[in-house]
């Protein structure tokens, strides 16, 4: 079981390109069942997150392929 106060201190990273995404700013939770559907990570370039929340990165659960004890591997190829 992880804390959703703990996977906001990791960062994640694509493993299509083993690049970084960023750290997890938010989550998507449904209300009805409490499962997590998915994570968002901040887009680039944001002044202290003040503009447009439209170019954040959100990935789906079912792409998340392994959290680690420091990183989120998830496969995707549109991140």
């Amino acid at each position: 079981m992880i804390k959703t106060s703990e996977l906001k201190q990791k960062e994640v990273i694509n493993m299509n390109d083993g690049r970084r995404l960023g750290l997890v700013s938010d989550m998507e939770i449904n209300m009805e069942t409490g499962n997590l559907e998915a994570i968002v990570i901040p887009a680039g370039g944001k002044l202290l997150g003040f503009f447009s929340k439209e170019n954040d990165i959100v990935i789906n659960w079912t792409n998340i392929k392994k959290i680690g004890v420091d990183v989120i591997l998830v496969d995707g190829s549109g991140y």
